[in-house]
Parts: C-alpha cells; sequence; structure tokens
C-alpha cells in the first residue's frame, strides 16, 4: 500500500514550508547586505564567525578560570608560606609585649623599693609577683615567681611596693614560694602602736579575714590605742624587721573574756588583691 502523498497546495500551509521560507529570507537578507558593502565573499565566514561566537565566549571563560585556578594552585605553598611567617611574627612581637609590661611594672616597683631602702639601706628585697591564689583559702594566701634559686627560704618576710606587710614565705620551691597572709590566724609577729606604744601580736582573725582586715591582740583592757592609729612590727623574736608598717586601727574592742582588748586593723595594702611584693632576704 502506497502511503498517500500530500497535495502541493496543503504542503505550502505546513510548519516545514514556513521555516524554509524564513531561512531563505534570512540567507537573502545576509547576502543583499554583503553585496551592499562590497563583502560578498566574506558572507558565508561571518555567517560562520555568527554561528561559532557563543560557543568562542564559553570557551575563553572556560580556560580563563582554569587559568586562575591553576595560578592560584600555583601559588598555594607561598601563600601558606607567608601566613606561616606572619603567625610567628604575631607571636614574636606578644612576647615582646609581656616582656615590656613586665620590666615596666618592675621599673614603678623599684621607684616604690628606692623610697623604702632609702630610709632601710640593711634591708635586701627581691621583686615578685604574683602568680596563683587559693580560691579555697579563706584567709587569701598567694604564690609568688621567686624560690630557693633566688634565695628565697622560709619566714622571709613579704611587703608591698609601699612597704607595708602582707606576710611571710611559708613553703619555698625552685621558682616559687607560698605566702601566708596577715590574714590567717596562724600568722603572728610582734606588734605596737606607733603613738601609744601599746604591745601586741599582729595576727589573722577569721571574722575579719573577708573585711581584708587583721588584728592587734593581747591590748590593755583600758588601752589609750584608738581609731586611725598605726601599726608597725617591733622586730621582737628576730623573724620579722623592725618598724614595718602593717597599717591603721579600723576599731577597738574588747576580748571574749574581757580581759583584754583587740584593735582590729585595716593593713595599708590589701593582702586578697595585691599583684606585686617584695620579698625581704636579708635585714
Amino acid at each position: 500500500m502506497q502511503p498517500e502523498e500530500l497535495p502541493l497546495k496543503d504542503f505550502f500551509d505546513t510548519w516545514k514550508f514556513k521555516i524554509l521560507i524564513g531561512i531563505a529570507v534570512f540567507l537573502v537578507g545576509i547576502m543583499a547586505y554583503a553585496g551592499a558593502n562590497d563583502r560578498l565573499t566574506a558572507a558565508p565566514q561571518e555567517l560562520l564567525s555568527v554561528a561559532v561566537a557563543p560557543f568562542q565566549k564559553a570557551a575563553a571563560m572556560v580556560s580563563s578560570g582554569v587559568s586562575s585556578l591553576w595560578e592560584k594552585y600555583t601559588n598555594i605553598d607561598n601563600i601558606i608560606a607567608e601566613n606561616q611567617q606572619l603567625t610567628e611574627e604575631n607571636a614574636e612581637l606578644r612576647r615582646q609585649m609581656v616582656d615590656y609590661d613586665r620590666i615596666k611594672a618592675e621599673n614603678e616597683a623599684y621607684k616604690a623599693l628606692a623610697n623604702i631602702q632609702s630610709s632601710r639601706p640593711e634591708m635586701s628585697c627581691t621583686s615578685a609577683f604574683v602568680i596563683g591564689r587559693d580560691p579555697l583559702d579563706p584567709f587569701y594566701g598567694f604564690t609568688l615567681d621567686q624560690g630557693s634559686v633566688d634565695g628565697i627560704e622560709v619566714n622571709d618576710t613579704v611587703v608591698s611596693d609601699e612597704g607595708y606587710l602582707l606576710g611571710m614565705v611559708v613553703e619555698v620551691e625552685a621558682t616559687s614560694c607560698k605566702v601566708m597572709t596577715i590574714l590567717h590566724p596562724n600568722f603572728n609577729a610582734a606588734g605596737v602602736v606607733s603613738r601609744t606604744r601599746d604591745n601586741g601580736i599582729i595576727t589573722g582573725n577569721a571574722d575579719y579575714a573577708a573585711d581584708g582586715a587583721c588584728v592587734l591582740t593581747n591590748l590593755n583592757r583600758n588601752t589609750l590605742t584608738q581609731k586611725s592609729d598605726q601599726v608597725i612590727t617591733t622586730g621582737l623574736g628576730g623573724v620579722f624587721p623592725a618598724d614595718v608598717l602593717v597599717g591603721v586601727v579600723k576599731e577597738v574592742v574588747p576580748e571574749v573574756s574581757g580581759k583584754s582588748s583587740i584593735a582590729v586593723i585595716t593593713p595599708g595594702t590589701d593582702p586578697r588583691t595585691v599583684r606585686h611584693a617584695f620579698i625581704i632576704t636579708n635585714f
């Protein structure tokens, strides 16, 4: 059975015929434009150029991207090396800042020490920074960054930059030492009220430690000591130097027995917050 042939007039109405007409018109237009501009012989090349232009652009973009990626890949070693160098330089700058801060703090402290030693030239002192505190110690003991290799010994006196008594060394390691503060009940130093010359024992008391205060015990019941009087050490017993500043009297209260009085002392330097100290190694 022969396939039925499409009448010619019907073919002219099909979409295929319309496409052919469109292509013919397009080609005629191109030829006419080329002829008008004396470029008829170049028309095929121009048609080809128009056809392949999108592909050329795509290829150029891909080539550019690959080139950029390869350049970055070949430079990655340089980038890693530069980053490492910057990291090392940053670490060195931080170390220098730490050294600068320490030297600055020590210079300030030694200015204060000069004032102390101008009046007490017989004293030998070692500068020390607080490097630790025991959070479970209700009497605020602390650790200093000087030890036996620096000539520090147990029972050495510890004072503040202003020369006020802070406590005494109770443990010594090679490069550090622990300090028991004047707020501790086990601390004992002979003291005197400078104005009245009333003698007593400088020690800590659990009732006052939280407020940063210590006490001078064994005062006469009828003592003339009063608020704002200055308390200093006597040097009795040879453990502490004489005339080391302690603080001022905050109040005078009777002892539980009623036979004597206690002077509550506000230390000249608060042991709870001190950051730098001097250890008296000889006096």
